[in-house]
């Protein structure tokens, strides 16, 4: 009896480590390190893994890269939860991969539909860059919503790029990166032979969007401002997160922002910015501080945002929000905005009847309320947007604020929570978008950083340092009118979410496709018929067939020499 010949160990693992490859890429793509040019070739290395598997193995790839990706980008939570959340490593590392599996679901599903899509004669070109802009759609509302991290974010840096921006939101870039995968992955099977036609139309389409994108973004980079101008200091009291609740610390910590900000105002009509929680009381319930704070904005005759807490009764129910406070030139608190969109299990925990073992990381009775609107303080020189913290990463908030009227974006924050970690970039990146959505500067204090100020086009004009007393002064001019962006939301990921749909009810109202399928295009505009698929693939291969030993689970060449029965 002749032996069934065994495919080696490493060639099953490869299309796995080709998988994971494309995570590492991906999570190399964001800051920290932040080589967004890895962006653009990241996925290659998944589409080569998935081009000669069944639609529920390319699933299974998707998933190992979009596991590797986010557990290399949110690797700081665990920074929170075990140093601020007191939660044993094992509870943290758990949730964290939990979080990180959770995510990975996305990229998994986009890779499953796309290639069950293939099956059908869709070619990959057509449906990944769509599919891809749906799933992160969707990941920014279901659940609460978490669009961190969203593939368009890589290009924060890239100002002509991103400009197409206050059109599409974020998601027009996440578009054209994805797309331009696609692409090179065409032009490396031709290069490798194993397609045998040049991509021509998709490298010409690619060229096409490119062109397109940056020509716009150059013509609105050279766009003057005509808004007028607003002076702005951001103070950076860099006050330790184990200090900041302290009641002991208190004094201390108003004195400190007290000093930085007379120290660094360049006179009358500066708005004075404070980061969320500065002042780690109720406002409202200390008198004695409070008209501190108020003295401090006459003296300087500013208007002075400021985080603290704050409560109310609603009904019979008391409402503890997280706010942030206007105090006008003349010392006298003339406006409050609350915080919409609270962090799950920062400012509440979700479900905190079967999670009885979880607390909330920020100090406080009881879980805190979602503020009911977005209101927009009105300071002499025109009405600014507060996002508060995690607020700065939903595009939709931003332009919330907008819509009442802001025509400047004042970001504060306590990034205290990531240590020195790849966080606190993330972080800022995104904001960076927030700005050029919505055609208005954004101003952003942070208590240990990065404080920072952006125009409306993105330029960071100044940082300051991580975990040092600091304070940021700077000019900007405010928006006027907003942007067709912060008029109408997000029609363009609205309209690829649309074209799923439709994509998914034409690729599955036929019936289930057979599993051992293979890729049914060679190039992107010519389904390869059934009789010649098998022909095309002995005699070429695919992007793994050189590997005489690969096969995916259930997936075989046909080609053993003997069957399992046989006997001597």
């Amino acid at each position: 009896m002749k032996s069934i010949p065994q495919p080696p160990a490493p060639a099953v693992r490869l299309p796995y480590l080709l998988a994971g490859l494309s995570g590492l890429l991906l999570a190399a793509s964001f800051p920290r390190p932040g080589f967004s040019a890895l962006a653009w070739i990241a996925l290659v290395p998944l589409f080569a893994a998935a081009s000669r598997v069944p639609a529920k193995d390319a699933f299974k790839l998707g998933f190992t890269a979009g596991v590797t990706a986010y557990a290399g980008i949110l690797y700081w939570l665990n920074i929170v939860m075990t140093g601020f959340g007191h939660l044993h490593w094992t509870v943290s590392g758990s949730l964290y991969l939990m979080l990180a599996g959770y995510l990975a679901l996305y990229p998994a599903l986009v890779l499953w539909v796309s290639k069950r899509g293939e099956e059908k004669g869709i070619p990959l070109l057509c449906s990944f860059p769509l599919l891809w802009v749906a799933g992160e759609l969707l990941r920014a509302h279901l659940m609460t919503g978490f669009p961190w991290a969203l593939l368009g974010y890589t290009q924060f840096r890239t100002l002509p790029l991103i400009q197409v921006s206050d059109l599409t939101g974020v998601y027009g870039v996440s578009y054209l990166v994805a797309f331009a995968n696609a692409v090179f992955y065409r032009m490396w099977r031709w290069v490798r032979g194993r397609d045998p036609r040049y991509p021509v139309t998709a490298f010409l389409t690619l060229l096409l969007l490119l062109a397109a994108t940056l020509g716009y973004g150059f013509t609105a980079l050279q766009r003057s401002e005509t808004g007028p101008l607003q002076r702005v200091l951001l103070v950076q009291g860099n006050i330790p997160q184990d200090r900041k609740w302290d009641h002991a610390y208190q004094e201390q910590t108003v004195a400190a922002y007290e000093r930085l900000s007379r120290r660094g105002c360049q006179g009358p009509g500066t708005l004075v910015v404070w980061p969320e929680s500065a002042l780690p009381f109720y406002l409202e319930k200390e008198p004695a501080y409070a008209a501190r704070v108020k003295k401090l904005a006459a003296e300087l005759r500013c208007s002075l945002v400021t985080g603290s807490p704050a409560s109310e009764r609603d009904g019979g129910e008391l409402r503890n929000l997280n706010s942030a406070f206007l105090i006008s030139p003349q010392g006298r608190v003339t406006g409050r905005s609350d915080k919409l969109h609270l962090v799950p299990f920062g400012e509440y925990v979700p479900l905190s009847g079967l999670l009885p073992f979880i607390h909330k990381l920020v100090p406080g009775n009881g879980d805190y309320s979602p503020g009911k609107r977005a209101v927009a303080l009105e300071t002499p020189s025109g009405k600014v947007g507060v996002l508060i913290c995690f607020e700065g990463i939903f595009p939709g908030v931003a332009c919330d604020y907008l819509s009442a009227g802001a025509g400047l974006l004042v970001a504060i924050t306590n990034d205290a929570w990531f240590g020195n970690s790849s966080a606190p970039f993330q972080h800022l990146s995104m904001t960076v978008f927030r700005a050029v959505e919505n055609r208005v500067p954004l101003v952003r204090a942070a208590n240990t950083g990065i404080s920072s100020v952006i125009d409306a086009k993105g330029h960071i004009r100044g940082m300051t340092p991580l975990f040092e007393e600091a304070t940021l002064a700077g000019e900007v001019r405010r928006g006027e009118g907003g942007s067709f962006y912060s008029r109408h939301g997000d029609l363009f990921a609205l309209g690829c979410l649309a074209l799923s749909l439709g994509m998914a009810l034409f690729i599955f109202r036929g019936g289930r496709p057979k599993e051992d399928a293979v890729a049914t295009t060679t190039d992107e505009s010519y389904p390869i018929p059934s009789d010649e698929r098998d022909s095309l693939a002995d005699h070429i291969g695919d992007d793994l067939g050189d590997h005489p030993g690969y096969r995916m689970a259930g997936h075989d060449d046909g080609h053993q020499e003997d069957h399992p029965g046989d006997s001597p």
